[in-house]
Order: structure tokens, then sequence, then C-alpha cells
């Protein structure tokens, strides 16, 4: 069994799948095998893997079960060292894999490496660097939008990575668990990476790790589908994580702030998915509460991270590089 072990989802992506392939074929680090995890494409994706790429393995399912279940599915058909989740729409540079295991291997207290997302139409802009999250729970791509440059040459601790080009530890997934397949799609990553965090694990941007990213190129930015999911999952990922005595402090500042983001977006874009995607949150919010729950159970809280979390100032700065909207927000 290879030491690293590449999940790919896919729907609809073939258009995109032969430049990410083919990006890692080039990698300088070899030890690792993909599985492309197709969610019920209807673009041929199936038939033409297996035809040009035979090495490569291939889950297919014959509908669409998300982002969350489809690298979950890939996860638990390998028992590899690490983890790499890895967005179709995306082209690493051939040291990348390098780059995120070498960090991982030098501290086994580093559950998590996060790479340097680029954005593949804007020359020298970048995606993101890793997950920030504030003390109201909003979370957004660290550095999306500025110019990459040369002031961080060495990694860097942040509170998690994106998960569209992101490297786990497998002992750590194996005590903290999956990605929450109720999710679907869209801040799975942040809701694992806040469990890691709870439970001591920790997380390294790598600079060197350097990925081009189509930003979107399958959900859409901006779009219905992503706005409700966005909506819904902000609301489950705070149930699930929030610090508990912080919880009932803050409850205030989120009901504002999620009132006035619901109002914008149905008064200002006619958008009516972010109100959606709050009312369909809460026909699960037991479900998710009882998740919290499981969780406290199973870790030990480590309160350290919390100093990870950021300071609540210039909101709608942090989404300037994904348009002038602030719709299109993680959370």
């Amino acid at each position: 069994m290879s030491q690293v072990l590449i999940v790919i989802p896919s729907w609809n992506g073939r258009h995109l799948l032969d430049a990410c392939l083919n990006a890692l074929a080039t990698q300088t680090w070899h030890d690792y095998e993909i599985i492309v995890v197709d969610n019920g494409s209807k673009d041929g994706s199936v038939t033409w893997l297996r035809g040009r790429y035979p090495q490569i393995g291939v889950i297919s399912n014959d509908c669409n079960l998300g982002f969350a279940a489809a690298v979950n599915q890939g996860i638990r058909v390998s028992d590899s060292r690490y983890v790499v989740t890895l967005n179709n729409d995306t082209e690493p540079d051939p040291d990348w894999l390098a780059a995120l295991v070498n960090v991982a291997e030098e501290d086994p207290t580093v559950g998590m490496c996060a790479s340097k997302m680029l954005f593949a139409d804007r020359a020298g802009i970048i995606n993101s660097t890793g997950i920030c999250i504030d003390r109201v729970g909003i979370a957004w791509d660290r550095r999306g939008g500025e110019a990459d440059d040369d002031s961080e040459m060495l990694p860097i601790e942040v509170f998690g990575p994106c998960g569209g080009a992101a490297l786990y530890r497998r002992t750590m997934l194996d005590k903290i668990g999956l990605f929450d397949e109720d999710f679907f799609a869209y801040l799975e990553d942040v809701d694992l990476a806040w469990r890691a965090r709870r439970a001591g694990w920790r997380c390294q941007y790598v600079p060197a790790a350097r990925v081009f990213h189509q930003h979107s190129a399958t959900g859409g930015e901006g779009s219905p589908f992503k706005n409700y999911h966005v909506s819904r999952n902000k609301i489950w990922l705070v149930v699930k994580n929030y610090p508990f005595a912080r919880l009932w402090y803050c409850i205030p500042t989120l009901v504002l702030y999620d009132v006035a983001s619901v109002v914008y977006t149905l008064l200002a874009r006619h958008d009516p998915h972010a109100l959606r995607g709050r009312l369909a949150s809460l026909a699960r919010l037991g479900r998710m509460w009882r998740k919290r729950g499981h969780t406290d159970r199973a870790i030990r809280t480590d309160v350290a991270y919390l100093s990870q979390l950021q300071p609540i100032w210039r909101i709608p700065h942090r989404y300037v590089h994904l348009g002038t909207s602030t719709s299109h927000k993680r959370t």
C-alpha cells in the first residue's frame, strides 16, 4: 500500500481531470496512489478514466453523493499513512506532494497540512493558504486575493486546510472521524479542521506546496447550489463545534450577522437561497447537537486552538477576491 492516497471527487468533471491527472504524473514524490470518486457523472467520465488512466482507481456512484461522502469512500478503501484531498479543477506543481509530506513527517502533532492555492486564471493571486475562522464562527480563505510574494517562505501554523488541496494524517482521522456527510458539500473541511483542533491536532500551511485552482469550476461561485449549502452548513458548523462556554455570549452577534446577511441577499441580490439554506438547517439542529455530544465524549477538548480564532473585523474585505458580494464567503 502506498504511503499517500490522493482522493479526487468528481462530478461531470471530465473536461477538468486530464490537466489534474497529468500534473499529478509529474510529482517528485512517487509513493502515492490516486482514486477518483465519480459522483454519477453524465459526461462519460468513468468510461474515459478507465480507458485513458487504467492505473488509477475509480469508484463510480450512481448519483451525486456530495464531496464529503465521495472523499470518505476513497479513504475507506485504503490504509495509507496520509490522505490527500484534491479538487478535480486543480493542477499541482511537481514538488507539491513532497512538500506536504515532508512537513507532516517532521512533527507527529501535525494532523493537517494546507497548500498554497493560486487562482489559475489570475496570475500571481492567492486563492487560499488555509482556513481562517473568527470568534463568531465565520470562516474564510486565508490571504485570499493577496499577491503571491516571498513574505511567507516557511511553514506557518493555521487553523486548518482548504479541502481542495489538503493533507490529513490517517491516525488523526481514525480518532476524530471523517468528513461529515450531512454537509454534502462546502464547509465540511472547516468542520473536520475544527474537530481536529479541538482534539489537539495542529495544521501547518506549506508555502512550497503550490496548486493552481479554477475556483468553483464545479459548483459555480455564487450559484444557488453553493449559496444554499454554505448557508445551511454554516449553522451546523457552529452548533457542532463552537466552544460551549462562549456560545451563549456570541449568540446575539451570530444572529445579527445571519439576519443581516439574509436580508442583504434578498434585497440586493434577489437571491432566496441563503434564506432557504438557513431554514433547512433547522430541520437537523438536533442531529448536529447529538454529533457534538458524541465528539465531546470521544475526545478531550484542547483549548489551545482558541488562540487561532481571529477577531471580527473588515468582514467584506475577506471576500473581495471572489467578487464584490459577501455572499461568496465560506460561511
